[in-house]
C-alpha cells in the first residue's frame, strides 16, 4: 500500500488564467518535510484524427516556452466548465483542424509532467472526418494565426516520433497508441 503523503500547508507563488504555481510542504516517506513545488493546469484533450485513408491529422504550431514551431495534435484546455470531453475535443478538432468527426472514442489518458505538474491529458481518437463548410469555420488568431495542417500516414507520423520530429508528450503518446489500437483492429480500445 505504501505511505500516504500529506500536504502539510500550501502557499500560492502565482495564479495565472492557465496554471497556478504553489509550493507545497509534503510528508515524506522517511518522516520528514519537504517543499514540492507544484504547477496546477486545467488540463486538456488532444485528438488523434484518422481519415479514411489511414492519415492522421498534424498541425505545425508556435510554442513560445521551446522557442519552436512543433508538430503536434489538434488540441485544446479544458476551459468551459462542465462541457464533456469528446465535445471539447471535437471542437478543437473543428477550431485547429477545420474538421468535424462522426465519432470520437477515447483512447488514452496521460499526466505529461508529473514530477511538477498536475495536467491530465485525455487523447481521443477521431474517425468519420468531414470538413466544416468554410462559411462556419473557426478565425484563428496568436499563434495559430500561422498553424499549418497535413494530413500524414499515421506510419509515417510514428516513424516521425522516433526521427524527433514530433517531440509533443500528448502526440507522442496518442500516436503511438492509434497505430497500436490499429494494429489491434481497434481491441484495446477502452469501452
Amino acid at each position: 500500500m505504501g505511505f500516504t503523503h500529506e500536504t502539510v500547508s500550501r502557499e500560492e507563488r502565482f495564479h495565472g488564467a492557465i496554471f497556478s504555481v504553489y509550493t507545497d510542504q509534503v510528508t515524506m516517506s522517511d518522516g520528514s518535510t519537504a517543499a514540492r513545488d507544484v504547477v496546477e493546469n486545467r488540463g486538456a484533450v488532444v485528438v488523434v484524427a484518422l481519415d479514411d485513408r489511414g492519415r492522421v491529422v498534424l498541425i505545425r504550431q508556435y510554442r513560445h516556452p521551446v522557442g519552436q514551431h512543433l508538430w503536434e495534435l489538434p488540441a485544446g484546455l479544458r476551459d468551459v466548465v462542465g462541457e464533456d470531453e469528446a465535445l471539447t475535443a471535437g471542437r478543437e478538432l473543428a477550431e485547429e483542424a477545420d474538421l468535424t468527426a462522426g465519432r470520437i472514442e477515447r483512447l488514452i489518458d496521460l499526466h505529461t509532467s508529473p514530477g511538477f505538474a498536475d495536467e491530465w491529458v485525455r487523447v481521443f481518437l477521431a474517425r468519420d472526418l468531414a470538413p466544416v463548410p468554410e462559411a462556419d469555420r473557426h478565425v484563428r488568431t496568436a499563434e495559430e494565426a500561422d498553424l499549418e495542417v497535413r494530413l500524414v500516414d499515421l506510419d509515417e507520423a510514428v516513424a516521425m516520433v522516433f526521427r524527433g520530429e514530433i517531440t509533443n508528450a500528448a502526440a507522442v503518446g496518442g500516436l503511438l497508441a492509434a497505430a497500436r489500437a490499429r494494429d489491434t483492429g481497434w481491441t484495446v480500445l477502452p469501452g
